[in-house]
């Protein structure tokens, strides 16, 4: 069975950074999209970022942009967002997602209803 844990949410100020990590198990993370999502209070799920193992297969939401970093650590079936110059609209729960690549569509990365697999979500607060 595939599991997705995150961690490294948090309280941070704007301008800082965090990083979160999504820990996968059941599954080998080489033949899997992972995708970050991300929900604010009454606001709808927003598609963060995706990487995948074909080759230009990472990207990000124009919001995050510049700001954000994905990387994957096949060794430790992890996947990570590394998250600079936080600004308080970044405020949400952000959760990891994942999805065979054989059903994965670069077009509709940010998609949620293609990813198969959830993780529980971790809670980001930018504030001063």
């Amino acid at each position: 069975q595939v599991q997705l844990v995150e961690s490294g949410g948090g309280l941070v100020q704007p301008g800082g950074s965090l990083r979160l990590s999504c820990a996968v198990s059941g599954c080998t993370l080489d033949y899997y999209a992972i995708g970050w999502f991300r929900q604010a209070p009454g606001k709808e799920r927003e598609g963060v970022s995706c990487i995948s193992s074909c080759p230009g297969c990472t990207l990000y939401a124009d919001s995050v942009k510049g700001r954000f970093t994905i990387s994957r650590d096949n060794a430790k079936n992890t996947v990570y967002l590394q998250m600079n110059s936080l600004k308080p609209e970044d405020t949400a729960v952000y959760y990891c997602a994942a999805v065979s690549t054989l059903s994965f569509v670069l077009t509709g990365w940010a998609t949620g209803g293609m990813y198969r697999y959830w993780g529980q979500g971790a809670q980001v607060t930018v504030s001063s």
